[in-house]
């Protein structure tokens, strides 16, 4: 499982945005941040992209809402995505003014 994780490395994709125009974009970190999950190193994870976590809960419920439709599905996924929204934007921010 190791040689697995180790090898997870070589294959993630480089930020265009960041080669091209030499900044973050507001996906910088997502794709570190699910190998760290893999990894189990899930502090290291919300540190690298905080909004990891509840991206996993909008895709979650959204796929349960799939197979079993709740009352007021559409209202939480409505909630959880505005809050990914202001995750990924204040994260973006943050990143970009303390640098």
């Amino acid at each position: 499982m190791f040689l697995v994780l180790k090898g997870l490395d070589d294959y993630m994709l480089p930020c265009l945005n960041k080669k091209l125009f030499g900044f973050d974009c507001m996906g910088c970190g997502l794709q570190r941040s699910i190998a760290f999950l893999i990894e189990g190193q899930f502090i290291d994870a919300f540190i690298m992209y905080p909004a990891v976590y509840t991206l996993m809960a909008l895709l979650g419920f959204i796929i349960v809402n799939s197979f079993k439709n709740f009352k007021k599905g559409t209202k939480i996924i409505t909630i959880l995505a505005i809050l990914n929204v202001v995750t990924i934007i204040g994260n973006y921010l943050l990143k970009l003014y303390l640098k």
